[in-house]
């Protein structure tokens, strides 16, 4: 069985191994999971799927092999159970009160005998009765209804958490790696561009150094302290502002929002099509506060880190012509502004909100590629880490 289920989730595009089912397999045999199917569920993503972008392909994996396999009652009437186990089982679960219920009824011999009684009778799901095993009911066999005397068949956590209403509700869909982003998906991604240093006042605790410094002082407590640690990455981001990138609004801020948030040191510019020589930080005063591009040069090294953000859609002379802009005279073409950007810093991505199947490969957008050597991603969970990747190189 676990074979099968294994290839439905490959089939499902969820990247898991043989050394992956390997470690169900092996978690199956050391009963981490029986006769559960939310245990399973757990125990089976756990195992197989190793990012968390791929746990809505997983549920739909998972919903359709198991789905109509989440009936108890279906388990318990195919299966012999032994009586030693049952007693065990019962005699650990219940407390003496229900122990001192059960002999009223003429002892647990009696009660377990009705028991199988009725498992081989019943053949459906009961709720609301007085004598098959079922809920919410008055039968001394069952869960979530009454009767002084008689046997909880234990629902425990499981209740109104069935493994299928996890998959069925695709909690995880948000982090498929084929949608648009979310604030907290666009943080997922962005740590991949991650490094870390430790910078400023010694305000955390150096747990191994203070151990070794106290042993060579004969026992005497010597606290060392050292700074925090902090991403050190330094990022220069430059959104394309209003005309075509309207539609792309939300996505934009959500992609800023979780970059103020991962990013210490980080520089947002705005711009308009293209790149020219200036750029703004404010949109409500971009005629009369402007950023000279040659000022960006100059200030910021080569260590930081470039991103992008536009469609790159424009009319092809706005890249390739002096006076191509819309809003200005451009002296100098804005592909040969994108130029001495590419040049100057080795790190440097496009992220294009537009579909990739949109792009094509002429045009505007075919110059700002070629410009940036081809380092232009779509932006998606999965382009964007993909420009994570080619960053952190």
């Amino acid at each position: 069985m676990l074979i099968d289920f294994f290839q439905t989730v490959r089939k499902a595009r969820v990247p898991c191994s043989i050394r992956e089912y390997l470690d169900l397999v092996a978690a199956v045999k050391a009963h981490l999971a029986f006769a559960d199917l939310d245990d399973f569920y757990a125990l089976a993503r756990l195992c197989l799927v190793k990012d968390e972008k791929h746990y809505d392909k997983f549920d739909k994996a998972f919903g359709a092999y198991f789905r109509g396999l989440d009936e108890v009652p279906d388990f318990l009437t195919e299966t012999n159970i032994p009586d030693d186990w049952m007693r065990k089982e019962f005699e650990r679960m219940l407390s003496e009160e229900d122990m001192a219920k059960i002999e009223s009824m003429g002892g647990l011999d009696k009660v377990l005998d009705e028991f199988k009684k009725r498992l081989e009778e019943q053949k459906k799901r009961h709720q609301g009765g007085n004598k098959m095993i079922g809920t919410g009911g008055t039968s001394a066999f069952g869960a979530n209804g009454y009767n002084p005397e008689g046997i909880r068949i234990e629902q425990g956590r499981s209740r109104h958490k069935k493994a299928v209403k996890v998959w069925d509700q695709r909690n995880y869909k948000d982090l498929d790696d084929s949608i648009e982003l979310g604030i907290r998906n666009v943080k997922v991604a962005l740590r991949r561009l991650r490094k870390f240093a430790r910078q400023g006042a010694t305000e955390e605790l150096d747990m191994d150094d203070t151990i070794s410094s106290t042993a060579r002082n004969a026992g005497f407590l010597d606290i060392k302290m050292v700074p925090e640690r902090h991403n050190a990455v330094k990022v220069l981001l430059f959104f394309d502002i209003g005309g075509s990138m309207d539609p792309h609004v939300r996505v934009c801020e959500e992609l800023f929002s979780a970059a103020r948030t991962e990013f210490k040191h980080m520089e947002t510019f705005y711009f308009h099509n293209c790149l020219y020589e200036s750029v703004w930080k404010n949109n409500i005063r971009r005629m009369n506060e402007r950023t000279e591009t040659w000022d960006i040069l100059r200030k910021y090294g080569p260590d930081y880190k470039v991103i992008f953000v536009g469609d790159a859609m424009m009319a092809p002379y706005e890249v390739s012509h002096v006076g191509g802009s819309v809003e200005h005279w451009n002296d100098e073409p804005g592909g040969v502004w994108m130029q001495r950007m590419a040049e100057h810093y080795d790190k440097l991505v496009w992220l294009n909100p537009a579909p990739e199947s949109y792009w094509g490969q002429g045009g505007s957008l075919g110059m700002i590629r070629s410009i940036v050597e081809d380092r232009m991603y779509p932006l998606t969970l999965e382009g964007l880490e993909a420009a994570m990747r080619e960053l952190s190189k």
